[in-house]
């Protein structure tokens, strides 16, 4: 008898706002527990164009990803608004559990990456984070595995590697407009992509 997959946080990249449902469709076929984070996407985007505070920004953006929650939860995915060990494919709608605990400094060093990290960091899971890119590229080459922690990269934001070494957590960079690649990262096998596992 196969093992169950077990649950995993993974991060659907506002880039694929045009996405959404098919990767809904691939998440349900692959049947694995899924707490889907959020990204800010435009929401965010928009924030950065105005002159407000650190501390303005950071919750502004947070209700961004809120409102991209809110779209997928709005294609039958059902919605959690704290970070819990998922049955089956929902969403998290982050702003009241952020605004309780307030676990992540106010910059854009920190973003929705950075985030879902967070959150596979309170669950203790493995974490995907789905964008529009192919992994993380250093000196214009993909990389298959970070191996250094201070490293910093376009493709996310820049506390996210650091924070995924000093969480231990294990994290994949995979670009969701593949739908092969998805489907096999969910399966944990190997892909197109950059994996990041401290254990390593």
């Amino acid at each position: 008898m196969t093992t169950p997959a077990p649950p995993l946080v993974v991060k659907v990249g506002g880039s694929l706002f045009d996405r959404v449902i098919p990767l809904l469709g691939i998440l349900r076929e692959v049947g694995r527990p899924v707490l889907i984070v959020p990204g800010g996407g435009k929401f965010a985007d928009l924030v950065r164009r105005l002159a407000v505070s650190d501390t303005a920004a950071h919750w502004m953006a947070i209700a961004g990803m809120e409102q991209f929650g809110w779209y997928i939860a709005s294609h039958g995915v059902p919605a959690v608004t704290k970070p819990v060990l998922p049955a089956e494919v929902t969403v998290l709608l982050p702003y009241c559990a952020l605004r309780k605990i307030d676990p992540l400094p106010h910059s854009w060093n920190v973003t929705s990456d950075t985030i879902a990290a967070w959150v596979a960091s309170e669950l203790s899971t493995d974490l995907l984070l789905l964008k529009s890119v192919d992994g993380i590229h250093h000196r214009r080459r993909l990389l298959s595995r970070v191996e250094d922690p201070s490293l910093t990269a376009d493709e996310v934001d820049p506390a996210f590697i650091r924070f995924v070494f000093e969480h231990d957590l294990v994290a994949r960079v995979v670009n969701g407009r593949h739908d092969d690649r998805v489907r096999g990262a969910l399966r944990d096998e190997a892909v197109t992509g950059t994996l990041i596992d401290p254990r390593f």
